[in-house]
C-alpha cells in the first residue's frame, strides 16, 4: 500500500503543477457552465410560454429537461479533456528517462499503475466537483431530484475511470503526449458511436454495437437508476484497460 501511496501522491504532485490541468480545467467548466446555462434558460423560456398554456405546465419537469441533459453534455465534454490529462502518465517518463527509474523503483508495475490511475480519476473528480454549485444554485429555484443527481454523478465517475484507464493504455505506447491523447480519443470516440451503429445493422450484431458502447450505459445513471449491469460493464471497461496496460509494461522483460 504505501508504493502505492507515495506514486499517488507524486501523480498528484506533478498533475497539479502543470499548466495542463488547469487549462484541462478551465475549459472543462466553461464548457459545462454554457451547456448548464443553455439547459436552464431553455427551461426558463418554456416556463414563461407555460403561464398562458396551462398545458405546457404538465410537461415541465426540472430533472427531465435541465439535470438529465446536463449529465450528458458532462460526459461529451469528458470525452474531450480526460485525453489531455491521461496522455503524459507513461508518455512523459518515456521521453524524458524517468521510466527507467520507475521500474527499477522498489514497487511493483502493478502499484506505480494503480497509483496513476487512482490519482487522475481523483483529478477527475475534482473537476466535476467544480460543476457541483451549478446544481445548488437551481435547487435554489427550484425543486431537484437529487437521488437522480447522485446516480448520475455516480455513472459519469465510473465513464470517466473507464476513459482514464483507455487513455493510460494509450499513454504506454508511445513517447509522444500528443500521439497517446489522439489514439485515446479516436478509441473513446470509437466506442462512443458503436452504439449508433446498432440502428442501421441486424439485430443480434446491433445489440452487441449497443452493449459495448460506452455512452449507451450512462443512460440508466441519469434517469436515476443504478442497474448492476451497467456498474459491472464500466468496471470491467476499467479493469480491461488496465489489464492490457500492465501486460504492455511487463513486456518490457521479452522485448530486452
Amino acid at each position: 500500500m504505501r508504493p502505492i501511496v507515495a506514486i499517488f501522491k507524486k501523480e498528484l504532485s506533478i498533475i497539479f503543477a502543470s499548466p495542463i490541468f488547469y487549462s484541462a480545467a478551465f475549459i472543462f467548466l466553461v464548457l459545462s457552465g454554457y451547456f448548464f446555462y443553455s439547459n436552464t434558460a431553455y427551461f426558463g423560456m418554456l416556463s414563461l410560454q407555460a403561464m398562458s398554456n396551462p398545458m405546457l405546465t404538465e410537461k415541465l419537469n426540472l430533472t427531465d429537461m435541465v439535470v438529465k441533459p446536463f449529465f450528458g453534455d458532462l460526459a461529451v465534454i469528458l470525452l474531450l479533456m480526460t485525453p489531455l490529462i491521461t496522455m503524459r502518465l507513461y508518455a512523459e517518463e518515456k521521453k524524458t528517462g524517468t521510466i527507467e527509474l520507475l521500474f527499477t523503483y522498489p514497487l511493483s508495475d502493478l502499484a506505480a499503475l494503480t497509483g496513476k490511475f487512482c490519482a487522475t480519476l481523483l483529478v477527475l473528480i475534482t473537476m466535476l466537483a467544480g460543476t457541483i454549485p451549478y446544481l445548488i444554485i437551481l435547487e435554489s429555484f427550484g425543486t431537484l431530484e437529487w437521488g437522480v443527481v447522485i446516480s448520475g454523478y455516480f455513472g459519469i465517475i465510473l465513464m470517466g475511470g473507464g476513459f482514464i484507464a483507455l487513455g493510460t493504455f494509450t499513454s504506454s505506447l508511445t513517447e509522444n503526449q500528443i500521439v497517446a491523447a489522439v489514439m485515446s480519443f479516436g478509441a473513446l470516440l470509437l466506442f462512443w458511436v458503436f452504439g449508433w451503429a446498432g440502428a442501421i445493422t441486424g439485430p443480434v450484431f446491433g445489440r452487441i454495437l449497443e452493449h459495448i458502447s460506452i455512452i449507451k450505459h450512462l443512460e440508466s445513471f441519469a434517469r436515476g437508476l443504478i442497474d448492476s449491469r451497467d456498474v459491472v460493464f464500466y468496471v470491467l471497461f476499467i479493469f480491461f484497460w488496465l489489464f492490457l496496460t500492465l501486460r504492455f509494461l511487463n513486456s518490457r522483460f521479452w522485448r530486452g
